[in-house]
């Protein structure tokens, strides 16, 4: 038997019709959507199936966009292909929620509250603390580092083996911008985002995630979950510490991949809108076979 992983993205995966199809073609899949505007008491679906664009692209509406999107294309998937056998779970920054979702840690309304709450405390996060976020293309990692440290700024996503991504105060991403050139980057962009996220910038909404999340009951999961943390699997009795943790720390996307492909992981699926993730995947591994789950007929070409 195959031994396969599901991953979950991230916020910048959302697209104008995200889950659309499926929601249109698979009441279980409408039946998610209908439930998270009862429980936000707004009209989120319309806004992601229908846009624009930059009111889809508001962090609070991404967040909770993607995550809806995301656990409708593994619902289209759970129905369509009832066969498919998976053995760890994993997400990239939001989209360990998503993993934990499915993994029967945290319930569908619960979720909800959680990424509508962690999506304020961030927002709030970045007007206390403005920064910025500079994506680096081909530096070494360990260089990046060394780098992050000179300027003042912290590495947020180590996204593959050929993009890294800073963050921190304007300032130091200026500092940053400068030393990756003469380290010989092929491209440095700036992000489009309010904030620095995964730095410490974001202490303020850690803070009030901790105080959130004491109130929320999280279960055992049933299948394992990578944390964005560690790299590794969760250890149930430190999830709240770790979903913490992940809003100041840097995003192990690379060491993640190669944890699963280390334990055997053949093919991984990425549920959820855009490539983003199986992308990344093939430049930091290409001897595991990824495939994408974002709407229908990826479901009915396999």
């Amino acid at each position: 038997m195959m031994k396969r992983a599901i991953v979950f993205p991230g916020q910048g995966s959302q697209t104008v019709g995200m889950g659309k199809d499926l929601a249109a073609a698979i009441p279980e899949c409408k039946a998610l959507f209908d439930r998270a505007n009862e429980m936000l008491g707004y009209d989120l679906e319309t806004i992601c199936f229908e846009g624009p664009q930059e009111e889809l692209n508001k962090s609070n509406h991404a967040q909770l966009g993607i995550f809806v999107a995301s656990a409708a294309a593994f619902k289209a998937l759970e129905l369509k292909q009832p066969e498919l056998e998976y053995e760890v779970l994993a997400g990239h920054s939001l989209g360990e929620w998503t993993a934990l979702y499915v993994a029967g840690v945290v319930g569908f309304d619960d979720t909800i509250k959680i990424l509508k709450a962690r999506g304020e405390f961030m927002q709030a996060a970045c007007i206390e603390n403005p920064g910025a976020m500079l994506a680096v293309m081909n530096v070494d990692e360990a260089v990046l580092v060394d780098i992050s440290a000179q300027a003042g700024c912290h590495v947020a996503n180590f996204n593959s083996l050929g993009q890294t991504v800073l963050s921190g105060t304007a300032e130091s991403i200026d500092r940053a911008e400068v030393l990756v050139k003469e380290a010989g980057a092929r491209r440095a962009v700036r992000l489009p985002v309010a904030g620095a996220f995964h730095s410490p910038l974001m202490q303020p909404a850690a803070e009030k995630m901790e105080a959130f999340l004491a109130d929320i009951e999280l279960g055992e999961p049933e299948v394992p979950v990578l944390s964005n943390v560690t790299a590794d699997v969760h250890d149930p009795a430190g999830i709240k510490g770790n979903m913490v943790k992940q809003i100041t720390s840097s995003v192990q996307w690379v060491a993640s991949v190669q944890k699963l492909a280390a334990d055997g992981v053949e093919e991984i699926v990425e549920c959820g809108p855009g490539k983003v993730l199986a992308g990344l995947i093939k430049r930091i591994d290409k001897s595991v076979a990824v495939r994408n789950i974002a709407q229908l007929s990826d479901l009915e070409n396999q």
